[in-house]
């Protein structure tokens, strides 16, 4: 009689019973380690910065073409008070549409820089660049009435003089407005990376792994392929 071929301390592949390992390590995770090309989640928060702060800066650049491109609301004051010079004007609703306007441009350049150098989305850059487009607009509004018109509107009529025109302060009406870049340059820029970001590899395994084989022994044709159960017992010779 011969002993089976399986070693005692080894199942058997073709066990009905036994637990399947684990693709890869058999550690029974499927987690998938980064390779060498892909960051980790430091280098995506240290990016993920980087964008929040140079968004939020340019916020400034946004309040000074504000103060360039918004229409003047033009005042006017006599020895009582401070009027509309035209009071069916429109200018104020113009400085809000100016500010729209900037701010869904300021999205789009923003959204595009993020994924030039970066090549990449993920949830911290991509957080990064809607809190730093927020802060951004926030500046941009302040800016606006920092380098725009004086807010102090009696000093300067009294400065001016009466039936003198002068400029209105800048203001922001609709407060809405200030949502504009963040919610373009996050649309914008997941719309990017769907289309042209980099594809996260597939992860890699072995048949080998899976039937209890060791890796680089299993068999070239698959799982169809592995050895069968060893020989039974010698039955013996044969009696004519």
């Amino acid at each position: 009689m011969t002993a089976p071929l399986t070693p005692p301390h080894q199942p058997s592949p073709h066990d009905p019973w036994q637990t399947p390992v684990a693709y890869g390590d058999g550690s029974g995770s499927f987690a998938h380690s980064a390779g060498p090309d892909e960051p980790d989640l430091a280098t995506d928060i240290r990016r993920a910065v980087v964008v929040l702060v140079v968004t939020a800066v340019a916020g400034l650049l946004l309040g000074l073409l504000w103060v360039w491109l918004a229409p003047k609301v033009p005042l006017v004051s006599t020895d009582k008070a401070v009027f509309l010079k035209d009071t069916e004007g429109e200018e104020a609703a113009g400085a809000d549409g100016t500010f729209v306007l900037l701010s869904v441009g300021f999205g789009f350049v923003s959204a595009a820089l993020a994924f030039w150098f970066y090549r990449r989305g993920g949830i911290p850059l991509v957080i990064g660049l809607a809190v730093g487009s927020l802060m951004g607009a926030l500046l941009g509004w302040l800016a606006g009435g920092w380098f725009g018109p004086t807010a102090d509107v009696v000093a300067h009529a009294k400065a001016v003089g009466a039936g003198v025109v002068f400029d209105a302060p800048l203001k922001l009406e609709a407060k809405g407005a200030l949502l504009a870049w963040p919610f373009v340059a996050v649309l914008v820029h997941l719309g990017i990376t769907a289309v042209w970001g980099v594809r996260d590899p597939e992860p890699e395994f072995e048949w080998g792994a899976y039937y209890g084989v060791p890796a680089g022994s299993a068999p070239a044709g698959g799982p169809e392929d592995a050895p069968g159960p060893g020989p039974g017992p010698d039955p013996g010779p044969r009696q004519g």
